[in-house]
């Protein structure tokens, strides 16, 4: 299975978007979590109103699947303006961002998802379209060309990534609002699965709601995506009614565990506890012993294995912790001081 259809993936899968829409908040009072972001938000959004300017440009950053391209969205409709959305991969020359900041109108937003990615000459062009509202053209060739600045509206940028370090300082220190997003807690994606659960018309016991909400990885992209499989076994195993029965039947099927695991998470611990005796083992041992490339190892697996403390790293690499040993139920071997014979310490569950 490509990593981005796993259910506990955080990055918007095919298809998923015209459904995710529907589930999106549309105002800063409906927007659960990020409340300090959020409270924020609400007065500088109140301010740019009464001076009737648009709003500094804003930084989203955080793991993916957090509320960003949402926020953005609500900041919008706080704005009573329209926006415009793109990604850093699609912007590939200046003149492709010269085109789109010159058909915004004032006060309008551009949001740009993984602005990190943006290519070095349309980073260029954006830092005086970010400070002085102009673009600054060459017209021609050799000899005789020429530069023009060119006046656009006044606009706001928003930004999100997932990597703030990958973005240059120059580009980094023009926003004049920097907000990160942090892992949801499970009272505030139980409220979303609620609220989600209520948009869909299906009924949803509390417990299931704490299930779901536990194994969502702190991601409501994940809260909103299990529900939705939850609710397809509940139409054709069960009544149409989401319990605690059928959610966990539904959840065993789809291999996601109760802290949230799938069957790769597992692999990955086992593989350093029984081929390399819980660590360290470098990265590319890892990858080598699974079959799966680093890079998807480092971005999508590793991340939350250490949120959970399963994981960390050491300079000489990656170890597995004691409550990795007891979530999955093995016996860890613990050498005696003299460097004899091992002991066996039993780790109950």
């Amino acid at each position: 299975m490509d990593y981005e259809e796993r259910i506990t993936a955080a990055e918007l899968g095919e298809g998923e978007g015209g459904t995710e829409l529907t589930l999106r908040p549309q105002t800063l009072d409906d927007y659960i979590g990020q409340k300090k972001v959020t409270d924020n938000l609400k007065i500088f959004i109140e301010a740019a109103k009464l001076r009737k300017e648009p709003l500094d440009h804003v930084l989203f950053y955080g793991p993916p699947g957090l509320g960003k391209t949402t926020l953005a969205g609500i900041i919008a409709n706080e704005m009573e303006v329209d926006i415009r959305i793109t990604s850093g991969p699609a912007i590939e020359r200046a003149g492709d961002l010269a085109a789109i900041l010159t058909n915004l109108n004032e006060n309008d937003v551009l949001f740009i998802d993984e602005i990190h990615r943006l290519n070095r000459s349309v980073e260029e062009v954006l830092y005086s379209a970010m400070e002085d509202f102009a673009l600054d053209i060459i017209i021609g060739k050799g000899p005789s060309a020429r530069s023009i600045r060119l006046d656009i509206a006044r606009f706001t940028l928003i930004g999100a990534t997932t990597r703030a370090g990958s973005l240059s300082a120059p580009l980094r220190d023009r926003f004049g609002v920097s907000c990160k997003f942090e892992i949801y807690q499970p009272d505030e994606l139980k409220q979303i699965i609620r609220r989600s659960a209520e948009i869909l018309g299906v009924t949803a016991d509390e417990a299931s709601l704490d299930e779901m909400a536990k194994r969502s990885r702190g991601t409501p992209r994940v809260a909103n995506r299990m529900l939705k499989r939850v609710r397809d076994f509940s139409q054709v195993k069960g009544s149409g009614t989401i319990d605690m029965e059928i959610t966990r039947r539904a959840l065993e099927a789809l291999g996601v565990d109760e802290m949230g695991l799938e069957g790769l998470d597992r692999e990955i611990l086992k593989t350093i506890i029984e081929r390399f005796n819980g660590g360290p083992v470098g990265i590319d041992t890892i990858a080598a012993s699974i079959g799966e490339e680093r890079v998807t190892i480092e971005d999508v697996y590793e991340p939350y294995l250490i949120q959970t403390g399963f994981l960390y790293r050491t300079q000489k690499g990656r170890m597995v912790s004691e409550a990795a040993y007891r979530h999955l139920g093995i016996e860890r071997e613990v050498p005696d001081d003299d460097g004899g014979e091992q002991l066996t310490v039993t780790i109950s569950q």
